[in-house]
């Protein structure tokens, strides 16, 4: 474990999120077998988010000030830049193809793109012909043909977030769901069947969003969770064995940060939740999935405040 050596090549935007007195940010590893959770790396001053593994297994991916970092899982734990070209907005939803080439990353000007993993120009692969406002990524189909996004629309009835998809080449997108209610996180399971997404499309209490699957063309809606907790970002292990999401206390509205918030793992249908970490975060803890390769790990952040006994 090391602390936070960042390499900026380029500055990053202003205007980013920053901590508040006495916080840092800590990249940690979480494992299944053994029940164990280990501090990878303490980024001191550096509000890191959203934590991407590498299908190789040998680092983890995380955003910081519009940019993006690698951070090896074994050896020197340090920030290390990921070139990106002119793209320095990217935001924490990004996400890496099945065979390890690409990272695809939202940006702040509301457009998807497409890197190469080692580094480069980065490409648009949306454009405005959509009609959208803004489209937040969050998973890449096993063959890496689509991604899937929340898509901001203009509407009668204000704006909507709604389920898309996006070809990889071309950018054709279509909506999956169609509702005035808010839906986020939709990601891929790993046998192409089903997106995972969190949504508010069946609560009466504004902000209560719960856990939900369909099919890839939108058809067979399920509810997972029925809970009275308002949980987000469903992630499939890459073994399909295992669901992890984040979950928060009842009446929290959107997905803020800086909550007392906990970690939990379910079967994929939703059933058997347990909680296996509690801490202090939320918004970036697990905005995208943080899974291992192997299916037995996985990586969150935490943003524990000095000086509070009562935050983790």
């Amino acid at each position: 474990m090391a602390a936070a050596e960042p390499d900026l090549v380029r500055q990053p935007f202003d205007g980013w999120r920053a901590h508040e007195p006495g916080q840092h940010s800590e990249l940690r590893i979480y494992d299944l077998e053994r029940g164990s959770d280990s501090l990878l790396l303490h980024a001191g001053d550096a509000v890191i988010e959203a934590p991407n593994w590498s299908t190789d297994g040998r680092w983890l991916i995380v955003n910081r000030d519009g940019l993006l970092y690698r951070v090896a899982v074994d050896g020197d734990a340090i920030l290390q830049l990921i070139e990106t070209g002119s793209l320095a907005d990217s935001n924490n939803d990004h996400a890496l193809s099945a065979d390890g080439r690409f990272i695809y990353s939202s940006s702040k000007n509301g457009h998807l793109y497409e890197i190469p993993f080692e580094g480069g120009v980065a490409r648009q692969v949306t454009d405005e012909a959509d009609g959208l406002l803004k489209r937040y990524l969050h998973g890449v189909s096993p063959d890496g043909k689509h991604l899937a996004f929340i898509g901001a629309q203009q509407t009668d009835a204000g704006v909507t977030y709604n389920v898309f998809t996006a070809a990889v080449a071309g950018g054709a997108v279509r909506e999956l769901t169609h509702s005035p209610k808010q839906h986020d996180g939709a990601e891929y399971s790993p046998d192409g069947r089903w997106l995972y997404f969190n949504s508010e499309r069946e609560s009466v209490a504004a902000g209560h969003a719960q856990l939900f699957r369909m099919g890839v063309d939108g058809s067979g809606i399920q509810q997972l969770t029925f809970d009275d907790r308002v949980n987000w970002f469903p992630h499939l292990s890459p073994d399909g064995r295992w669901m992890l999401y984040l979950s928060y206390q009842p009446g929290t509205q959107n997905h803020p940060p800086n909550r007392d918030v906990q970690l939990r793992l379910a079967r994929p249908d939703g059933s058997d939740s347990v909680v296996l970490v509690s801490l202090f975060g939320g918004q970036g803890t697990v905005n995208v999935n943080s899974w291992a390769p192997d299916s037995r790990r996985f990586a969150y952040v935490s943003y524990p405040i000095e000086g509070d006994a009562a935050l983790l």
